[in-house]
């Protein structure tokens, strides 16, 4: 016979596609889940890395000129050249006041109007923003009623707050209504006194004479800064003048470090979804290929060539992949849009001032998405669609499996000695390694199982547990296919689950043990609070964050962490840290910190030890560590005194105030004291929908290959009817085959799960990885459940007929 050429390729795909249809549905509806799931993922992306902070307060202002709200630092990598990384800056980084007059000289600019911000807090009302009513005409907000304020008992008020002319507002007269959102509104002398920074403002609206274009006014300030020479009054960086979307980073303090961080847990999500998808398509197209191993080895004994059959395949391959890529595609925008509502219809988890875009030409990256499945189905049609070897053999598979345990291994050993985010990658790297090496070596895993249990199927199961027996032996690579995937969504539901609950009952452990206060109060200050009566002792709680330049396997990095102010001398009986080393009565004392136990461990510091830390406004601080003291999961890594944090605080107000009246142990009423790590709530809502979505992927890989399996076996089945097996034998010896799938994913899921949950949970809180009994028999349930229609159901029809 001649070798088939590419007309009788494609009609040899075309007629194996039809006939095969059944087993190529599983394969179908993996893809299009895989597709829509990176489809939504790209989607996402591309949204964050075109997000901006939205442009309100500044609309009508072409140029702002604000301090730079990046911190940056340069250090030369051994072995490498010189590295910048950079991280945002959540408190307010303030302009000379002399930048006002300076660019009021600028040719082409009409105003240069400064902002001064501060917060309206007044009891029994709401809190509001103020500005100057100068200020107003840089959005423009304009007066819909009423007069401008002339005296420092006059306001303006936003249309949106709902006061009316005549009221009293925060002890002043209402005397104007303006558009706008709730704000109120002071004469400039007033809003100067209130921001309570002299000599500084918050920001310069810069409005361009009729006819300047935005481009020549931007190019003008610019210059007149540098030849000024002007700095900022926090760090002494050069002031930045924005323009376009980059006038809302001026406004929206949280949003541009928001997006970072989106945009970081979104690429890693990719990747792990990535790994995922290669392991489960790899499995199913490897699968259904390797069913059909006789029509192969037909082919090639009648001429045809190892190439031409890989054609034939991947052309079968490509047309059920490619339409349900498409299919996908289309699917991933629906899904897109309902993530981001779950983010915006969650109060905090995304900054209101950040903005994602999607225009229309982003939703091209839904191809994109599809191509890339397209091309790892046609990937594994390389290494699926080739002569099959004798089964048994396969040592060069053998030995790729174990070194990849070993590494996932390695890797789970050196997350032990990491903390924090460099803990949680390593345990990743560890999942994903065992996964891969447990999915090479699935036929001697599932071969191993069986020895075990070969006897007690044998002599307890009677005829149908021979046939389970005998069946496992004769196909061990069918068998360790089907194991593969109950491996996988065991072990990635349980890191996923059980790494987050972990580290949320230890935070919530510490708080509880932390928070010793009777009273937790709001709207007030310390000094407030200890002239009510029987509170003998109070203590402020400022929220801020710091910047922790360090290196991590030689990178740089800055560390956005969350840090508490607090009085020393009010701390007795409100918050208790676990002191290990030092006294926190030394946070007396301007330029000391007390540090969490794990972070000082990882910094070689003690108390007399200093730190360099970059305070919420990038200005760099050496201070000398008072303390050490083990409840940082609640508290946060860093304790400052709160004078030497509120002056680098945007509104220095305490979030609240903890006081004790000393009558006993802390009023169950009062909430633990605990701090949130920046982008907590967003990783948090992410991770829910995204293990959610590759749960479900999982689930469906287990349920698609079992279902591929079992029609397979019709013909098996049907000959094991014809020899006086009974349909009930063939129900038990079924029944027997799903216990020992489920059972042995389970245990060998628990397994690679527990090496790296262990080394995180120790090496950030000192303990063993937490699961809720309920959570695990959910996990325990949806497996056994998808094991069993996806064992029984294919073979229903062949069972009848027997």
């Amino acid at each position: 016979m001649k070798p088939l050429r590419n007309p009788a390729v494609r009609l040899l795909a075309s007629r194996s596609l039809r006939a095969h249809r059944k087993a190529w549905a599983a394969v179908f509806a993996a893809v299009l889940v895989t597709s829509t799931l990176l489809g939504a993922l790209a989607l996402a992306v591309g949204s964050a890395g075109l997000g901006h902070a939205r442009v309100e307060r500044y609309a009508a202002a072409p140029v702002v000129v604000a301090g730079d709200q990046e911190v940056s630092w340069r250090t030369k990598p051994w072995g490498s050249e010189p590295r910048t990384v950079t991280a945002g800056l959540t408190e307010r980084v303030r302009v000379p006041g002399a930048a006002v007059d300076v660019l009021r000289a600028v040719p082409g600019v009409r105003a240069a109007v400064p902002d001064h911000l501060f917060v309206v807090r007044a009891p029994g009302t709401p809190t509001y923003p103020g500005r100057s009513w100068d200020a107003a005409q840089l959005a423009p907000y304009r007066l819909t009623g009423g007069r401008a304020p002339r005296a420092a008992d006059e306001a303006v008020m936003g249309a949106a707050a709902g006061a009316r002319l005549g009221d009293t507002v925060a002890g002043r007269k209402v005397v104007g209504i303006a558009d706008g959102p709730a704000a109120l509104y002071v004469t400039a002398a007033e809003a100067r006194r209130l921001a309570g920074h002299p000599g500084a403002v918050d920001a310069v609206g810069v409005l361009a004479e009729s006819g300047v274009p935005v481009d020549t006014l931007h190019a003008r300030v610019r210059a007149a800064l540098d030849r000024a020479g002007l700095k900022d009054t926090a760090s002494g960086q050069p002031l930045r003048a924005f323009t376009g979307d980059g006038r809302g980073a001026a406004e929206h303090l949280a949003a541009p470090p928001a997006r970072t961080e989106l945009l970081q847990l979104l690429a890693a999500v990719s990747g792990t979804v990535v790994l995922i998808a290669a392991l489960v398509l790899a499995s199913l197209v490897g699968q259904a290929l390797q069913q059909r191993s006789a029509e192969r080895e037909l082919l090639l004994s009648v001429g045809a060539t190892p190439r031409q059959i890989r054609a034939s395949a991947g052309r079968e391959v490509t047309r059920v992949a490619g339409l349900a890529a498409l299919a996908g595609a289309v699917v991933a925008v629906p899904v897109f849009h309902g993530l981001w509502s779950a983010l915006r219809g969650r109060t905090g988890i995304v900054p209101d001032g950040l903005e994602l875009p999607a225009p229309a030409w982003l939703f091209a990256a839904t191809l994109v998405a599809a191509a890339v499945v397209v091309g790892i189905t046609r990937l594994v049609v390389l290494f699926a669609a080739r002569r099959p070897g004798r089964p048994g053999k396969g040592h060069g598979r053998r030995v790729t499996g174990i070194v990849l345990l070993l590494l996932g291994v390695a890797a789970a050993i050196t997350a032990t000695a990491q903390s924090g985010d460099a803990a949680g990658a390593a345990a990743g790297a560890a999942t994903v390694t065992l996964v891969s090496g447990c999915a090479v070596l699935g036929p001697w895993i599932a071969a191993a199982a069986m020895k075990i249990l070969d006897r007690p199927f044998r002599r307890l199961g009677g005829a149908p547990g021979r046939l389970t027996a005998a069946a496992a032996n004769a196909h061990s690579r069918r068998l360790g296919a089907a194991l593969v995937p109950v491996v996988l969504v065991t072990s990635f539901a349980l890191v996923q689950l059980s790494a987050g609950m972990t580290m949320e009952r230890a935070a919530a452990t510490q708080a509880r043990a932390a928070t010793t206060a009777d009273l937790a109060l709001s709207g007030t200050t310390a000094e407030q609070a200890r002239k009510l009566p029987g509170v003998r002792t109070a203590t402020d709680v400022l929220r801020s964050t710091v910047v922790l330049a360090r290196s991590e396997a030689g990178d740089p990095r800055l560390d956005r962490l969350p840090v508490l102010g607090v009085d020393a001398a009010g701390l007795a009986g409100t918050l208790d840290p676990g002191v290990v080393s030092g006294d926190l009565a030394g946070l007396a004392a301007p330029g000391t910190v007390a540090v969490g136990k794990d972070r000082a461990e990882s910094l070689d510091v003690r108390p007399g030890s200093t730190v360099e830390l970059r305070l919420g406004d990038g200005v760099e601080k050496r201070l000398r560590v008072v303390a050490v003291y083990e409840r940082s999961l609640a508290l946060g890594e860093f304790l400052l005194p709160k004078g030497e944090l509120a002056p680098h605080m945007s509104d220095p107000y305490p979030a609240r105030v903890l006081a004790s009246t000393g009558q006993g142990p802390a009023d169950s009423s009062v909430a633990p004291e605990q701090v949130s790590m920046p982008g907590a709530e967003l990783n948090g809502i992410v991770s829910a929908a995204i293990v959610a979505a590759i749960g479900g992927l999982t689930l469906l890989s287990v349920l698609s290959t079992l279902a591929l399996i079992g029609a397979g076996r019709r013909g098996e089945l049907q000959l094991l009817g014809q020899v006086g097996a009974s349909a009930g034998q063939l129900r038990r010896m079924l029944g027997l085959e799903a216990g020992f799938l489920t059972g042995a994913g389970l245990i060998v899921g628990a397994v690679v799960a527990a090496l790296p949950l262990t080394a995180v949970a120790w090496s950030v809180t000192g303990g063993l990885p937490y699961l809720p009994l309920p959570v695990g028999g959910l996990i325990a349930g949806a497996v056994a459940v998808t094991v069993v229609a996806g064992v029984f159901l294919p073979t229903s029809r062949a069972r009848r007929g027997v």
